[in-house]
């Protein structure tokens, strides 16, 4: 397993204050505090992959669309034209 190393820079000192401050009721160094607060972070945002797609899915998922009737296309598609 392959580790790897961090360096922050330009971290607020007030920041950093809170970090040592939450590091120590949790009974870790802020280093330890700080990868879990990257790994809870990042894995809530794994876990909202997806959530578009699904929320349009619940949204709409009751409409039936077969009675739609499509209108008969009167002119060939063309190419869009960007110059």
């Amino acid at each position: 397993m392959v580790v790897a190393a961090l360096t922050i820079r330009n971290l607020d000192e007030r920041l950093k204050q809170r970090l040592r401050v939450v590091a120590a009721e949790h009974g870790v160094s802020m280093e330890e505090q700080a990868r879990r607060i990257l790994s809870d972070a990042l894995a809530s945002a794994a876990g909202r992959e997806g959530q578009l797609g699904t929320a349009m899915h619940e949204l709409f998922k009751d409409i039936d669309g077969t009675g739609l009737e499509l209108p008969e296309r009167s002119a060939r598609a063309v190419a869009a034209d960007f110059d």
